[in-house]
């Protein structure tokens, strides 16, 4: 298979080595100094220092019309904020479209549906519905990726053909990919988790325990379905790789990027030096408001994004956002758990 791949930072650079152990693989730079100096290096020495790039890959800057010729498949492996520009950029391509990001566009400040921030696969739907596309996604770092350490993927789309290259394209003997028709599931997991991680990096922080951690991450996923399920998902996804097993990961792993940014807030760092301090985006900060406006708008309780944002707006104290969470009316367990498997079936009346 002929694969070109959009962006060059670790995701991109980690998907590209992967898949050209067996495969033509382009891994395209917006900067061409960048391009030239891993080229040169055979190494992504920015993101992902220390990691040989293998002879086989070709890094390409410039034309990317040129470094596409003829490519099977496209993944986009851009932060969400330049999605749309590059699904425009792809109209009319003949290949299969892939994108790697996971979060929700900036809200675009208009009247528009659009002002609450769209998912990508909304994106895609509104700008170039004509491509054949969709998303791979699941608990994964870059690095862990790069290594060829054990990981699971899902690769979700409503076309069959697109999920049927995303496997083949990527599933080998570390790195295990898993077909979903839940493209609106998949998405909302991946965005959602980068929220509740940076709570969770919070409670970390503040040493509340494990305790305290494995609560916040259930109560958590209770909220990341209730969200998906208002938007059409299915319940069972939430439960899989892309639910359950990427808000696990993000929320406790020492490579999160959103995790490390609630650490640091419960240091007393301020929004935008932890920001600074990790060289890389971390989408939860960007995407935390455009997912509680949106919960606010279906009419969704949301109280664990409502108390990070609160936090990212300097509106709260990290110790006063942990408060809030955990000092909460109780309701039964059993309430909660219906209004997450329940509230959003169609069979459920009003």
């Amino acid at each position: 298979m002929k694969i070109c791949v959009h962006g060059a930072g670790a995701w991109g650079t980690a998907v590209a080595v992967n898949a050209a152990a067996r495969h033509e693989v382009t891994l395209w730079a917006r900067d061409a100094a960048q391009a030239d100096a891993m080229s040169a290096a055979r190494e992504n020495s920015r993101y992902l220092p220390g990691l040989a790039l293998p002879a086989s890959l070709a890094v390409r800057a410039g034309d990317i019309g040129q470094a596409q010729a003829g490519a099977d498949l496209v993944i986009v492996a851009t932060p969400m904020a330049a999605l749309r520009a590059q699904l425009v950029a792809l109209r009319g391509t003949s290949a299969a479209v892939a994108w790697l990001c996971k979060g929700v566009e900036p809200a675009l400040g208009t009247s528009s549906p659009a002002s609450f921030g769209l998912l990508a696969h909304e994106i895609w739907a509104q700008v170039a519905p004509e491509l054949r596309a969709g998303v791979l996604s699941g608990p994964s770092f870059a690095q862990e990726v790069a290594e060829g350490r054990p990981t699971a993927l899902v690769a979700a789309s409503p076309h069959a053909a697109v999920r049927d290259m995303l496997v083949e394209a990527f599933h080998g003997p570390a790195l295990r990919v898993y077909a979903n028709e839940d493209i609106v599931g998949v998405e909302v997991g991946g965005a959602v988790k980068n929220v509740l991680a940076i709570a969770t990096g919070l409670c970390d922080g503040l040493a509340l325990g494990l305790n305290a951690r494995a609560a916040l991450i259930t109560r958590g996923l209770a909220e990341m379905t209730r969200f998906g399920l208002a938007l059409g998902a299915r319940a069972e996804t939430f439960m899989g790789l892309s639910g359950l097993g990427d808000l696990v990961l993000t929320s406790t792993g020492d490579l999160s990027r959103n995790r490390k940014v609630g650490l640091l807030l419960a240091q007393g760092r301020t929004l935008a030096q932890a920001v600074d301090s990790l060289g890389h985006v971390a989408e939860g900060v960007y995407c935390a408001r455009t997912v509680v406006q949106r919960a606010r708008g279906l009419g969704i309780e949301m109280p664990i994004a409502e108390g990070v944002v609160a936090l990212l707006d300097g509106r709260v104290s990290p110790q006063d956002a942990v408060a809030a969470l955990v000092g909460r009316e109780p309701v039964p367990e059993s309430v909660q758990l219906q209004q997450s498997g329940a509230a959003a079936s169609p069979r459920q009346s009003s």
